[in-house]
């Protein structure tokens, strides 16, 4: 049982799980078997999610960028069959935020990528806000509606489109294909154009997929359950704004952002998620 491990083992299963590696190569690394160490994993992943939840409030931001990751759970898309639980199974978006100043991750939402996700998602993003924000998003509509809702007048919202070229065939098929254009398009507000990108927020996604082995494209490392996903996000953006020091900043997100003023250790996250205690 998960619950009975050393905190020694605990720690070693977490970093192996926030470096990338699947439950079954975190199990031959650590020796901890694989079914306690995905118990663990949903166990820390809940903590990490009312953790951030209680922390992550009256935030300094000042501009944020707003973003989708896509993956999935248990089969894609196009397999999920009539009689499947279309809202557990095929896929899964995380909506993300990121602080551009900070590099904070303020809120992120696995869900659907639909205009009830995205309305619950800005939502919760507005609420851990100090003061006036900009945003940028990419030209997802249903984000003009929501951010209306949630901010009403006191927002400065551009979106951000890109063109691409034709996707290439051949060998260089699994290349990202070339931006060939870029459109900025104020929404409400003033927003700065100079500031208005999602630069920021698509690097933060390829930290989530190097970061999450689940998230790895062109493997057979997908998640089979919702709460597992879910779980392994919450872990990772915990993680990601309390231990890890980014390079940029000296520092982590979350003390760059002043909620916490020291950085912690994974033993302080795990302590921090299973009972409570911060350092």
């Amino acid at each position: 049982m998960s619950n009975v491990l050393p905190r020694s083992q605990q720690v070693a299963v977490v970093n192996a799980l926030v470096e990338g590696c699947s439950i079954r190569s975190t199990e031959r690394m650590t020796g901890v078997n694989r079914e306690t160490v995905g118990k663990l994993l949903v166990r820390i992943g809940d903590g990490c999610a009312s953790l951030l939840d209680g922390m992550m409030r009256d935030l300094p931001c000042t501009r944020l960028e707003l973003d989708e990751l896509w993956a999935f759970v248990g089969k894609k898309q196009r397999h999920v069959k009539a009689t499947d639980d279309a809202s557990r199974v095929g896929d899964a978006w995380t909506f993300v935020a990121v602080d551009a100043d900070t590099k904070l991750v303020p809120s992120f939402l696995v869900g659907k990528r639909d205009a009830e996700t995205t309305r619950v998602f800005v939502a919760d993003v507005a609420s851990r806000l100090r003061s006036r924000v900009q945003i940028s998003t990419d030209g997802l509509r249903t984000y003009v509606q929501a951010i209306d809702d949630s901010f009403g007048g006191a927002v400065d919202y551009a979106q951000v489109v890109k063109s691409y070229e034709g996707e290439p065939i051949g060998p260089g098929r699994y290349s990202p294909p070339k931006v060939t254009g870029v459109e900025k398009t104020p929404i409400f507000g003033a927003p700065v154009e100079e500031l208005v990108s999602t630069s920021y927020v698509e690097r933060q996604n390829l930290t989530v997929r190097m970061g999450v082995r689940r998230y790895t494209r062109l493997t057979n490392a997908f998640s089979k359950k919702l709460e597992n996903h879910i779980a392994a996000t919450a872990l990772h953006f915990a993680h990601y704004n309390l231990v890890r020091r980014h390079q940029t900043l000296r520092c982590t997100p979350a003390m760059a952002a002043g909620v916490t003023t020291s950085l912690w250790s994974t033993d302080d996250l795990v302590s921090a998620a299973l009972d409570g205690v911060r350092p």
